[in-house]
Order: C-alpha cells, then structure tokens, then sequence
C-alpha cells in the first residue's frame, strides 16, 4: 500500500508530501504511522530546511469526511484519537528548529490551514485556493489552523474566514497575509527549489533561534524577551557558523556555513 505521506531528504532539503491526491490529500487515522515516521526523519540532524507540499491538483483538503461518513455514531471518539496522535506530531513539526517552507500547489481547507501557515515563508500557486471547512460540516478548527491564521491576518478576520466558509484565491491570500508570495503553478516549483537551497546554506542554527525569538515574541513582556535574546545571541557567537561568517566578511568572500 503507497504511503499516505511521503518524505525524503537530498542535500540537507526534507520534504514531505501528502500523498492522497484521489482524496484532495485529506488525512485520517489510517495516516499515523506515515505521519509519525515522516515528521520524525525531519527532525534529524542532517536535515537543514524541510518543505512541505502535496501531490497533485490540491494541497491538503483537511480531514477525510468519508472517514467522518463511517463513523457518524462514534465522530467524537474518532477526532479524539486522531488528535491525540496528529497534535503533538503536528507541534514537532512547528517547532523544527530549522526554516520550514509550505508550497500550496492547490486549494487547501480544514487542518491544511495549519499544515501550510506553520511554515516559516508560505509559498502558493495561483491555483490555490483556500477555504475554512470547519464550519461547513458544523466542527471547530484543529492543527493549529486558528493559531497560526489568526496571527497572520487578526481575530476578527479569522474568525470571518472561519465563519463564513468561502474560498479565497491565491491572489486574495497573498493580499491578506495569508501567504508569502504566489507564482504562476509551473513556476512553482522552481521558485521553492531555490529558496529551499539558499536557506539549507544559511546558518540554520542561527535561523533557528530567529524562529524561537519570532515565535516568542508575543508571549514575553520586554524584560524576558530581552533576556532571552542576550542568551540566544551568546550561544550564536562560540558558534562555529558565527566565526565562519566574520572570516568571509573581513576576507570579502561567500561564507561556507556548516549549520554547527
């Protein structure tokens, strides 16, 4: 049986691609073992920069409504046991302390929202198409879908886009702030191929503590914050990165940075 998800990694680039196009690349509880084992290879050491997409015409559709079909007498006890597996694989892979890119190849809803806007740069297609799903079928978002949509674009936004379940187009997203930036579908590709080698060697420890302090910064007041950068910044410097980088400066030449 193919794998629901699949992940590689080739030159420090991971990826992971839902891989259910016949079924809009929805997930369900038949996705865990793939789920687990691809998210875990993405947090080896030789991984630098991890990208993720789905096969086909969609990017990822949310959850498997005919699953929800099949198990109407028992739906609560079925999310339950999704969630209790997918949200902490799904933390794992928002915390990767690496830069993570999401390129939307296609219309995304439901818990696709998290899995695209956990990312650090959001890259789309013009194809793509973004709708809530949740209230649709009368649920409440999962996945981080709220979290991470309400920070890119506002409460009452979200809520709007929740709500109200229509679709945006790709050009409305990037207008909003829904996504980074949006490439015609054949350009796609090539567009997070580049980015995804440029940031594989970049100094990813150091853009990881970029993430950690981003991430953060609205959960401290000035004080903590403060401290935790003169932490992070002191870890930064007996980097052997950072030694890198003042060498290729002073010596006016491309630095070669190891990720240590």
């Amino acid at each position: 049986m193919e794998k629901m998800i699949l992940w590689g990694v080739d030159q420090g680039i991971g990826r992971l691609t839902f891989n259910r196009p016949e079924h809009a690349n929805s997930l369900g509880l038949a996705s865990r073992a793939d789920m687990l084992e691809g998210i875990k290879r993405m947090t080896e050491p030789d991984v630098r920069v991890v990208v993720i997409t789905g096969k086909g015409k969609f990017f990822n559709a949310g959850g498997d409504i005919s699953e929800f079909l099949a198990n109407q007498g028992k739906l609560d006890q079925l999310i339950d046991e999704i969630l209790q597996f997918a949200h902490p694989v799904f933390y794992t892979l928002a915390t990767l302390p690496v830069p993570v890119i999401s390129a939307v190849n296609g219309p995304l809803g439901g818990a696709g929202i998290g899995f695209a806007l956990c990312a650090d740069f959001v890259l789309a297609s013009d194809t793509a198409k973004l709708r809530g799903g949740y209230c649709g079928i009368a649920l409440s978002p999962d996945m981080g879908s709220s979290y991470y949509l309400t920070r890119r674009v506002g409460a009452a936004k979200a809520k709007e886009i929740f709500m109200l379940n229509r679709a945006l187009s790709a050009q409305e997203c990037l207008r909003l702030g829904i996504v980074d930036q949006v490439h015609p579908a054949v350009k796609l590709a090539a567009a997070v191929d580049g980015l995804a080698q440029e940031l594989a060697n970049g100094p990813t420890a150091s853009f990881g503590r970029v993430k950690q302090l981003c991430d953060s910064a609205y959960l401290h007041d000035l004080k903590l914050h403060l401290d935790l950068e003169h932490q992070l910044l002191i870890l930064s410097a007996r980097s052997t990165d950072c030694k890198e980088g003042i060498a290729s400066f002073i010596e006016r030449r491309v630095p070669k940075f190891s990720g240590l």
